[in-house]
């Protein structure tokens, strides 16, 4: 395993905790402030625009077949503040929490909806990061939501776009994070946050995966990297021949790991709240990644080709 520096642009600064950055065929960067409540735009120049103020805790986001925006919202945060003031970093469920939901956010007017705030009656808690498969449906994790003493377990659902069915996948699991699609959509990918692991579930239908039976697993999936350290895992993004960039957390950067497990690199940042990561440019060799603890966006040289999105990179 190799760890690397990497040279890199801050595109902007001041955002109040950035995630879930999609970069737009326009140059521009769309991604959520959690601290702020937004869905905004960072323009090339550097200069951030509001979308539309969603209010709890917008997290991860992704574009739909309708090109709508569909951001998992988590309910928000109360915040630790650095006692430099340059640093922010999420820490229990907000006093003013009334639950998770998926909304969607037409980019033109910035008008939107809540389209899922439930599954089967049960209220969904904290909802993280989505990914679109090719058929126009998604999958996205729910973290859970922690207070002082008492948390609640997480899961992975899967939806369709138009509001009409989504469906609890797996549940529980502790903190998942991260999601993504392998380039051929037959694995799910799913990074845990408190754990520092990646798990793969081999996909079976629509929105079933195969799971694994106890002790070879907790959750159902299978186990990729096994190397230690202090880390969180964060949210993620496929690279086209396959392998997985997870943001880590404490030891803040990208951990490229490989189909089979094996952590192929990790490209190390100075802020130790490395969220998210996408791929842009015209021939997505340019990674975004969000530098959540200051508030920065980040631009760097990618070695090798980002996975294009559906419904987005063509």
């Amino acid at each position: 395993m190799n760890i690397l520096t990497k040279d890199y642009k801050v595109i902007a600064k001041g955002l109040k905790f950035p995630e879930g950055p999609i970069w737009m065929d326009d140059g521009s960067i769309i991604l959520v402030e959690i601290a702020r409540g937004t869905l905004s735009r960072v323009l090339p120049s550097g200069e951030v625009n509001v979308i539309a103020n969603l209010g709890g805790g917008p997290n991860g986001a992704a574009i739909g077949p309708d090109g709508f925006c569909y951001v998992c919202n988590n309910g928000g945060f109360e915040w630790e503040i650095s006692s430099n003031k340059k640093g922010m970093r999420p820490i229990l469920e907000s006093s003013s929490y009334i639950g998770g939901k998926i909304q969607k956010v037409n980019l033109a007017t910035g008008e939107f909806y809540t389209l899922y705030s439930e599954c089967n009656g049960i209220s969904l808690r904290g909802p993280n990061d989505i990914v679109f498969d090719k058929e126009g449906n998604f999958w996205f994790t729910d973290l859970g939501k922690a207070r002082n003493r008492t948390m609640d377990r997480g899961g992975i659902y899967w939806a369709k776009a138009d509001g009409s069915m989504i469906k609890e996948v797996v549940h529980p699991f502790m903190t998942p994070n991260g999601i993504g699609l392998s380039p051929d959509e037959n694995i799910l990918y799913v990074a845990e946050t408190e754990g520092g692991k990646l798990y793969s579930y081999e996909i079976i239908g629509e929105g079933e995966v195969k799971k694994i039976s106890f002790p070879e697993s907790i959750n159902g999936g299978r186990l990729l990297n096994k190397e230690g350290g202090i880390k969180r895992f964060d949210s993620l993004a496929l690279e086209n021949n396959g392998n997985v960039c997870v943001a880590t957390l404490l030891t803040g950067g990208i951990s490229v790991i490989t189909p089979n497990g094996e952590l192929l690199e990790f490209i190390k940042f100075e802020d130790p709240y490395i969220t998210n990561i996408c791929f842009g440019s015209e021939n997505l060799k340019k990674a975004y990644i969000t530098a959540s603890y200051e508030g920065n966006l980040l631009e760097v040289d990618w070695n090798r080709e980002g996975l294009p999105l559906n419904f987005l990179n063509k």
